[in-house]
């Protein structure tokens, strides 16, 4: 069995379940479920194995239950989707501590947060998240950076930009690292054997002349680490941001509400 419903129908019922919706079935036997039971399954086989692995029936036998008890708490896949994504989108611990300690504090806050989520459900990159469907978590994800970047002379727009511009760099290098870890099984091939077939030719490209700027890095260039070269990656963008926000408070656009547009990086 799968959702009936049409996909605006789908749309209607995750903001529903997601905003307050009940969880208890109207009628029936007494209810053995809750929808966060449901949905804590779900995620637990996402990361095992996947978004392409969740089903209702998979989830069910997670719960120990026949599907057709899944369908008196969520009508299908789709809504349980929308379910788990904002049950992981809520703000992190490190942020919610970080939340009155200034705006670079804070972002620093999410950016960790979002980096640990990734690599903890790797499933998230599996998901289209470029017109997610709000829910209370979500949305207060987004409020407590909304917030830390008030009162510094940035239109609306240009704080959602900042906020979008954070995640691209926080989801692009978690991508990078969850694609690298994989790399290995994926492929049958190890980091020693897969760097040892390239030395030869790496060897005599080095020594050819026609790379003269590569050849010139250290012999450790490529040692630092994936933690270490996200907190690299992190300062800088933030000392962009701070360098904007400077600009800003000296220089502050026409108008910082309603409809305001940003006038871009000075």
């Amino acid at each position: 069995m799968t959702s009936e419903l049409s996909p605006t129908e789908q749309l209607r019922r995750s903001i529903d379940l997601l905003w307050g919706g009940t969880e208890r079935p109207a009628r029936g036997p007494k209810p053995t479920l809750t929808l966060d039971r449901i949905v804590d399954a779900a995620i637990a086989v996402a990361d095992r194995d996947g978004t392409a692995a969740i089903s209702m029936r998979r989830v069910a036998g997670e719960l120990g239950v026949g599907a057709m008890t899944l369908y008196r708490y969520v009508p299908g896949k789709a809504e349980l989707l929308a379910l788990m994504l904002d049950r992981v989108s809520g703000p992190g611990e490190e942020a919610v501590r970080a939340a009155e300690k200034g705006w670079r504090q804070l972002l620093t806050a999410v950016a960790h947060d979002s980096y640990r989520l990734h690599l903890a459900h790797p499933w998230l990159l599996q998901v289209n998240w470029t017109r997610p469907v709000m829910g209370p978590n979500s949305l207060a994800g987004a409020e407590i950076v909304v917030a830390a970047l008030a009162d510094l002379g940035l239109t609306s727009q240009e704080r959602i930009s900042v906020m979008v511009t954070l995640d691209g760099f926080v989801t692009g290098y978690a991508r990078h690292r969850i694609l690298y870890d994989a790399a290995a099984e994926e492929t049958g091939v190890s980091d020693e054997e897969f760097w040892s077939q390239h030395l030869p030719v790496l060897e005599r490209a080095m020594t050819s002349g026609n790379y003269p700027a590569m050849a010139a890095l250290a012999e450790d260039a490529f040692d630092a680490g994936w933690d270490e070269t996200f907190e690299f990656g992190l300062s800088c963008l933030l000392d962009g941001f701070a360098t904007f926000f400077a600009a800003r408070r000296s220089n502050p656009p026409a108008g910082t509400t309603g409809t305001d547009r940003s006038a871009g990086c000075p």
